[in-house]
């Protein structure tokens, strides 16, 4: 159950509208990748297997990583929908703090507040 976050300052606080238009915009990233990932099987299944052949191998590496992007997408989105059910949403995973709204508006899905991203992608 979603419950109002009165969390941190105006920045962080998630209203209960802020996490239903979160909520919607997650919703709709999930139909658009399953739809995506529908489309790009339908793709690589109604072709027979010797024009599949005849395809560059780049137009085929490229169908292989937006399905892999689009799968890794919604999980995310998944995951998030599951935090905002279970009442984390919007909590950074590593330092526990509140992750700005903007963040949130901007990347829904978002799982770490915008240091703690900063870190991840730096120790990389």
């Amino acid at each position: 159950m979603v419950s109002n976050q009165i969390i941190g300052d105006r920045d962080t606080y998630l209203t209960a509208e802020d996490l239903a238009a979160l909520r919607a915009n997650l919703d709709e990233q999930r139909l658009f990748r399953q739809e995506q990932l529908e489309q790009i099987s339908a793709a690589a299944t109604s072709r027979a297997d010797a024009l599949l052949q005849q395809q560059a191998a780049s137009q085929v590496e490229v169908r292989v990583k937006l399905a892999a992007s689009a799968r890794m997408v919604l999980a995310d989105v998944e995951a998030a929908l599951a935090r905002m059910d279970e009442g984390s949403y919007g909590t950074c995973h590593l330092c526990r703090r509140p992750i700005a709204r903007e963040r949130l508006e901007i990347v829904p899905q978002a799982r770490y507040c915008a240091r703690c991203q900063q870190v991840r992608e730096a120790g990389r």
